[in-house]
């Protein structure tokens, strides 16, 4: 997956193999004529598409992980360590934290106390007033706006963790603050004169509802203090295993049999000291040192690492598909007593994960090693010598520019005729888009839900008659229901011409007809192909499902401009 933000509100989640589709300037009107022929035959000489046909490709771009699916409300999770200071950035510099107070209050820097190994900056607080000066009664100190704000939902509970030390004792408030500086939620901690470091976890209940809460630490007492590491996460999270929940169900209705992660150029990095060290992202999130994610310009705290990948795969009931650049097979399949399986054991899983592919090299045609050698080895050895490696991984396809905005109808459209071709020689993907609280699927995300159920189904074969070769394409496979192991043929139908299309279909070699009860249709069009979904209409462009009271062998169907159509046919 791959992802581009809409400015500062929302995110996508998912991108994939680029296509350009040209601009389309036809507004003829009419009636085409195509005919289906679909052999039902269960003999030999039908195929069964691959289990692991369709999956998802999850990458670290525009915060579609951190800020997205993984649930860290505070960016980011490694707070003082990745908002810039272990970037390089200048010392003084602590975005996007913000200070609340002025320079006769407050004057906060950064320093190398911290008491992590692999994390050495920390935040110095110091507070000038609170003496004989007075603070606010509201306080001085440091605030976080999170990603897209804050989503902080009345009644739901929240799980706030940081360090901090102090030169003397002194009461921090913690708060989820609101619009006009309402405490949506708020603990004191007594902090005491000590040179140690002290762990402060605290889980918060919301009184109120706002989406774009900011986290204050603060105080009314002068005096020396450090913090470091502050993390607010949601308590209810897919399973408990930090994933956000409306994102999570969007991934999982797609029934992805595979997940490949953590990226493609995201893990190389545009220079090598910025790729993914895979070592670095696995253990306590405390001593997680992130990395400069160089490629999409900005810090990546790695609090979504290694384990966290293989555990959402895990969850996802797909199989992970490790894009890597060092040896980290023995962490996932090791045992609980080995090296590196004892780690992951460490982190709450002591059974091996599945893990049984893993991805190498990613879109580095341009580079001279990779063009000059190791291409030309992977060709010559997996595909000519090995007949268990013959076969292709695509990875990423989106159309995209100005044919797609930010999520068209006509992109999907295209990006469904593409996906029966893959149906017919192999494999898909999605897009989500969001906000700290809001989400729908692009046009292109639906698309998807057409061929989720396509995994380890049977191609039937079929032969299209038509005059419109390049408005038309249709494919049809058999596959089983949810309920009873209800038999089905499930036609999909792609009509990306200006013009409806009257399709005439005639099924073959049926072993039982066709059912009216229990067969539908599913139509994703708009009324115009530039059409997108958005945060106030995030349904305007979806499939529409009903009851099919026309489904026979033998039936006539009216196809609209720009549509996809999905025909389920009980039998």
């Amino acid at each position: 997956m791959a992802f581009y933000s809409l400015k500062v509100a929302c995110n996508i989640l998912l991108y994939f193999f680029i296509v350009y589709l040209l601009a389309f300037h036809s507004c003829a009107y009419g009636t085409q004529m195509s005919i289906l022929l679909v052999n039902a035959t269960s003999n030999s000489t039908v195929r069964r598409i691959p289990d692991n046909f369709f999956g998802v490709f999850l990458e670290e771009i525009n915060h579609g992980v951190s800020g997205g699916l993984w649930a860290e409300l505070v960016n980011n999770i490694l707070s003082f360590s990745s908002t810039c200071f272990e970037a390089g950035h200048a010392k003084s510099s602590i975005y996007p934290w913000s200070i609340i107070g002025d320079n006769s209050s407050i004057s906060v820097s950064t320093d190398l106390t911290s008491c992590f190994e692999k994390n050495k900056v920390a935040l110095q607080m110091q507070v000038l007033c609170g003496d004989t000066k007075p603070c606010p009664s509201s306080g001085v100190g440091i605030s976080n706006p999170g990603f897209w704000g804050m989503n902080i939902e009345k009644g739901k509970k929240y799980k706030i963790i940081y360090y901090v030390k102090a030169m003397s004792m002194t009461d921090l408030e913690t708060s989820f603050t609101g619009a006009g500086d309402v405490k949506l939620a708020l603990f004191n901690v007594n902090v005491s004169n000590t040179t140690n470091w002290t762990r402060i976890e605290k889980i918060l209940e919301a009184n109120a509802t706002y989406h774009n809460a900011s986290l204050q630490i603060t105080t009314t007492t002068k005096g020396v203090y450090w913090l470091d590491q502050v993390s607010a996460m949601p308590v209810d999270t897919h399973k408990g295993n930090g994933f956000r929940n409306d994102l999570f169900q969007m991934v999982a209705e797609l029934k992805p049999k595979f997940l490949r992660f953590p990226g493609g150029t995201f893990v190389e990095g545009i220079s090598l000291k910025n790729a993914v060290r895979w070592k670095n992202t696995v253990g306590p999130w405390e001593e997680r040192p992130g990395h400069l994610n160089d490629v999409w310009k900005y810090w990546t705290d790695d609090g979504f690492g290694y384990f966290e990948g293989l555990q959402l795969a895990e969850d996802l009931n797909a199989l992970p598909v490790w894009v890597f650049n060092a040896d980290g097979i023995e962490f996932a399949r090791g045992s609980a007593s080995s090296k590196w399986g004892s780690i992951r054991a460490a982190m709450g899983h002591p059974k091996p994960f599945n893990l049984r592919y893993v991805a190498i090299g990613n879109e580095d045609c341009g580079k001279s090693n990779y063009r000059g050698m190791s291409f030309f080895i992977f060709y010559i050895y997996y595909f000519f010598k090995s007949s268990t490696m013959s076969m292709a991984f695509i990875s990423e396809y989106a159309v995209w520019k100005k044919d797609a905005a930010l999520g068209s109808l006509v992109a999907a459209v295209a990006e469904a005729a593409f996906l029966i071709g893959l149906e017919k020689n192999r494999w898909i993907p999605d897009a989500i888009v969001f906000n700290s609280y809001q989400y729908y699927g692009t046009p292109s995300y639906w698309v998807q839900k057409f061929f989720t159920v396509s995994s380890g189904t049977i191609f039937l074969p079929s032969t299209l008659k038509t005059d419109s070769p390049d408005s038309i394409i249709a494919s049809a496979i058999n596959l089983k229901g949810s309920k009873d192991n209800e038999n089905y043929i499930r036609l999909k139908v792609v009509n990306i011409g200006s013009t409806h299309e009257s399709l005439q279909i005639s099924i073959s070699r049926l072993k039982s007809s066709v059912k009216q009860h229990g067969s539908t249709k599913t139509v994703l069009t708009s009324s115009n192909l530039m059409d997108e979904n958005s945060f106030l209409e995030p349904n305007k462009v979806v499939p529409h499902q009903s009851s099919f009271e026309d489904a026979a062998a033998d039936m006539n169907i009216l196809l609209p401009p720009y549509s996809v159509t999905s025909l389920d046919l009980l039998i």
